[in-house]
């Protein structure tokens, strides 16, 4: 089931999202102080149970716990995480066809190098854009997806 997030699941919530980002971006920005030194849980976590507004725009995918967490802001898919113990069982899918179908979510940023993601959202209708940008403090570039209906 996806269901709006609450205070209650901020420290799942920050630990599906560090450990996936970890596994995900530690190959393509080579910093490993960034991965185990900046990117905490604890602080997430903290940050996401005193500040109910930062979850504000938050889903998650429960099946007897969170798998899964959306986030998305005024049509914009922002992140979109599967627990990596539970990739390839459909979640990322039900979490994006939601977003689409009942946020509205027409685009979203991608790093250009996450070529897992890139064929996840293409699967799902969305087209590179061809516009691109640096991520904010890297030398790395994101891509927009747009997905027309």
């Amino acid at each position: 089931m996806i269901r709006k997030a609450t205070c209650k699941d901020a420290s799942r919530i920050a630990e599906i999202l560090i450990f996936v980002k970890r596994l995900n971006y530690r190959s393509i920005f080579n910093d490993d102080y960034g991965s185990f030194v900046d990117l905490q849980v604890y602080p997430l976590a903290r940050e996401y149970a005193e500040n109910p507004d930062s979850i504000n725009n938050m889903w998650v995918y429960e099946d007897d716990f969170v798998k899964g967490v959306l986030h998305a802001e005024s049509g914009r898919i922002v992140e979109l995480y599967v627990d990596h113990f539970f990739e390839n069982e459909g979640i990322g899918s039900k979490l994006i066809d939601f977003a689409v179908h009942e946020l509205n979510c027409t685009y979203l940023w991608c790093l250009d190098k996450n070529t897992g993601a890139k064929r996840f959202y293409t699967r799902h209708g969305f087209i590179e854009t061809g516009e691109k940008q640096l991520e904010s403090g890297t030398s790395e570039y994101i891509v927009k997806f747009e997905r027309h209906n």
